[in-house]
């Protein structure tokens, strides 16, 4: 069975960046860079919302699916720079050359991924194969929209279609299962700055465990998994995640036993 990696990332403003392609007085604080780029961001936008190149990655979670095991956890250390952690995914992809899952995944964490991959200078020769080394990647590689070998399950769903789109904490509350716990994306950056790094981290690897079981259950309609299978797979995920035995695991089992 090709290996499975179900991943997310959180990211923040990155204000050395900033401070490169702005003329920004040095004498400003990183939060002041920040302030300052977020007024012009509304006033140009309507929001602050930094674009994607600017998007700094701080934490990327994975969910790996191999043989008969099942992984979930954070990359890297919790004092890791970002290029450590980008390095470290896109080696798993040189490793495995994995089944990549994601929730919004072709919008935001790829693109991201990608850009902060080029400004570290983080070699991914398998991931940008479009069939230069090997010839199936030409009719199916990580960057095609249409390819399956990234899947975006949002994007799927929604045929493509933004208007369509729907987001990951809904569906899997439709779906049975736990949603987003302990924040929001939008808090993520006043988390990193309180120094709360590890419940990023922990934020980050349930909305990927979310991202997992809703695959699961898009895997039973598309008729990958019958009933049985299916069933299997979710059992082992309430195995992995009780055998963790980590705060924010046994808050997920109880938001999962608590669903309707």
């Amino acid at each position: 069975m090709t290996p499975i990696l179900v991943f997310d990332i959180e990211t923040v403003p990155d204000a050395a960046g900033i401070r490169r392609i702005h003329d920004v007085p040095s004498a400003l604080t990183d939060a002041d860079v920040l302030a300052w780029y977020g007024a012009q961001r509304r006033a140009a936008t309507g929001g602050d919302f930094a674009p994607l190149y600017l998007q700094k990655v701080v934490a990327i979670g994975c969910a790996l699916r191999e043989g008969a095991s099942l992984r979930v956890w954070s990359l890297g250390e919790i004092d890791d720079p970002e290029p450590v952690l980008i390095r470290r995914f896109f080696d798993g992809i040189e490793r495995y050359t994995p089944q990549l899952v994601s929730w919004n995944g072709g919008s935001f964490d790829l693109p991201v991924l990608q850009h902060r991959a080029l400004v570290h200078g983080v070699a991914a020769p398998r991931y940008w194969d479009w069939g230069d080394e090997d010839r199936e990647f030409r009719f199916n590689n990580y960057l095609g929209r249409f390819h399956t070998r990234h899947l975006d399950v949002m994007d799927v769903l929604a045929m493509y279609q933004p208007r369509a789109y729907a987001g990951l904490d809904a569906m899997a509350r439709l779906c049975g299962f736990p949603g987003k716990l302990g924040m929001s994306g939008s808090e993520v950056a006043a988390a990193v700055a309180a120094g709360r790094l590890a419940d990023v981290r922990n934020y980050c690897e349930c909305d990927v465990m979310n991202t997992y079981l809703v695959y699961q259950r898009f895997r039973l309609i598309r008729g990958e998994l019958d009933a049985e299978a299916y069933a299997r797979e979710i059992s082992l995920a309430r195995e992995r995640l009780t055998a963790a035995d980590a705060p924010h695991w046994r808050a997920f089992l109880a938001a999962w036993e608590a669903a309707p």
